[in-house]
């Protein structure tokens, strides 16, 4: 049986953010049924759901309380249950968040664990530390700061490579593998289509040694990263749990991914995908503090790289953790409509299951920066506190680093109409503040324009959906210099030629693309010449 996520589309719904159904500013599940007709009508085929679990909210639901419940700010299992049978109706799949290298500290399992109860306390990574004071190790968290909470009561650590309110899960213990497989069945059961695993190349602790360096943040992921156990882990859920039922996915989050493990990751069944960071950390400074410099060679070497060498690719230029993509790699002035269709053109024509994160399909900006002392975003907070204390900087010069760190700016809502809660909300004020366009730039508006963004990116998946050239084909590099992307989607004897400019000047294409022979299927700009493409332009032919 062919799997559905071979020729379908992924659009990443960010519930809270979605659509507001009881008028409370919060998105909700009720919220999402509301809108399933305009994602079928827009041509995508699988639907990702950030976490809607139980949870304190601290990180905004990466940091789960209870697997087998729905936070009541987006509703019940019934309201989640219906979503599974409207979307079914409309032929769409829902992919859930899986959350399982740490839980929330409120969860059960850790309140039984830090009394020190068995069995509970062996499914967290408890240590004694090196002296009477000192953690166990140097590791430091991905927020910053130790990566160990002292436990009085216990004399004893407990690891979080997160914030202290996320303590890690012990996968060298068989029972956490045995409620990690009970979670999957459960939601699998339900009708679930599949999982996107959060952080899953780093479950596997294979030694706690000090790590190398002095990095503020995760220093010690030598020790963690990718570790011959976690590839065995996830053979293991394929062999207990995913092996077992015809058509499902399970994407992989995965820090650091290299090209040998991203190939065993999928040799073996361990993953269908996995999201690579290589390519988002073309253009940034200082972690993503600064965009600046970003060279549209050097994306063009880092995707194609993994073009050639991986069998399947994710593809994606934003999601809820990374600045939106016109912001990092296009234009959000002047050449706002013409940047995002440049950009959907790559991500919906290379080789591998495109993701789009919602809004992306409007050309939606980044949420103006503000004061991240105001943020929800608890990474902002954590980042602040260590410009101040490991940096020393002043509070101006920290928070303006900050910035762009601040993942309140990509989660801002989701806009569906002109005016005060622009489709959201009719609530007086939404949980984040709304961008600062969206009165121009929101669906009704953008449906109703036949040169919008959404529905250029309508005709993109409709090419995708009616070209197997764009699905199934193999990926041929033309070479090219400077900012123009060149590659042939073949597949049996046929062809599809892209070109693609990412800069704000018009190029001449190279002689060997002048007069190609065949029939342009889809464009974006008028080109001054037969030959050349203007700023952001496209031009997909159908090669004769």
């Amino acid at each position: 049986m062919e799997k559905t996520w071979l020729r379908g589309a992924v659009y990443q719904i960010y519930p809270r953010s979605f659509c507001d159904s009881n008028g409370d500013g919060i998105g909700d599940i009720q919220g999402i049924i509301s809108k399933l007709d305009y994602l079928k009508d827009l041509g995508v085929k699988i639907l990702w759901l950030s976490p809607i679990y139980k949870s304190p909210l601290f990180d905004m639901g990466y940091d789960v309380s209870d697997y087998y419940d729905i936070h009541e700010d987006y509703g019940t299992m019934e309201d989640f249950e219906q979503l599974l049978l409207e979307a079914k109706k409309r032929g769409l799949k829902i992919v859930m968040d899986l959350v399982v290298n740490h839980t929330s500290m409120e969860h059960e399992w850790f309140r039984h664990a830090v009394k020190g109860e068995r069995p509970y306390h062996d499914y967290y990574i408890f240590k004694k530390g090196k002296k009477q004071g000192e953690p166990p190790n140097n590791w430091t968290s991905m927020f910053s700061g130790t990566a160990w909470e002292y436990v009085p009561e216990l004399d004893e650590w407990y690891l979080h490579l997160y914030d202290k309110a996320q303590p890690d899960l012990n996968w060298h213990n068989p029972a956490v593998l045995e409620e990690v497989e009970k979670i999957l069945r459960f939601y699998l059961d339900k009708g679930v289509y599949g999982f996107r695993c959060d952080v899953i190349n780093q479950i596997y602790k294979d030694s706690f040694a000090d790590g190398q360096g002095t990095y503020p943040s995760g220093r010690g992921k030598e020790h963690y990263l990718m570790k011959e156990g976690n590839h065995q882990v996830l053979k293991k859920l394929y062999e207990d749990v995913f092996s077992k039922y015809e058509d499902y996915v399970v994407i992989g989050e995965t820090l650091d991914v290299d090209i040998p493990n991203g190939q065993r990751f999928l040799k073996d069944n361990e993953l269908d995908m996995f999201f690579t960071f290589e390519h988002m950390d073309v253009g940034k400074k200082l972690g993503g503090a600064i965009l600046q410099g970003f060279k549209p060679a050097k994306l063009r070497e880092v995707l194609y790289k993994y073009q050639k060498e991986i069998p399947w690719n994710a593809l994606y230029f934003e999601n809820h953790d990374q600045p939106r993509s016109l912001a990092h790699y296009g234009d959000e002035g002047k050449y706002r409509d013409a940047s995002a269709k440049a950009l959907a053109t790559l991500l919906l024509t290379l080789k591998g299951t495109p993701f789009i994160y919602q809004g992306q399909e409007l050309g939606a900006l980044w949420a103006k920066p503000r004061d991240p002392r105001k943020s929800k975003d608890c990474c902002a907070h954590a980042l602040l506190k260590m410009m101040k204390s490991v940096f020393h900087l002043p509070t101006s010069i920290a928070k303006r680093l900050v910035y762009n760190l601040d993942r309140d700016r990509c989660r801002a809502p989701m806009a569906w109409a002109p005016g005060p809660g622009i489709g959201f909300t009719t609530a007086e004020k939404a949980w984040l503040p709304f961008t600062k366009d969206d009165e121009l730039h929101n669906v009704k508006t953008e449906e109703n324009s036949a040169n919008s963004v959404l529905n250029f990116y309508k005709s993109l998946l409709l090419l995708r959906k009616e070209n197997e050239e764009l699905t199934l084909g193999q990926f041929h590099e033309v070479p090219t210099s400077g900012s123009l992307f060149a590659y042939r989607r073949r597949y049996e004897n046929r062809e599809l030629l892209i070109l693609v400019n990412l800069s704000k000047k018009t190029l001449r294409l190279p002689r060997y693309l002048h007069n190609i022979a065949g029939d342009v299927v889809l464009e974006s700009g008028k080109a001054k010449s037969p030959n050349s493409l203007p700023p952001y332009g496209v031009k997909i032919i159908r090669v004769a």
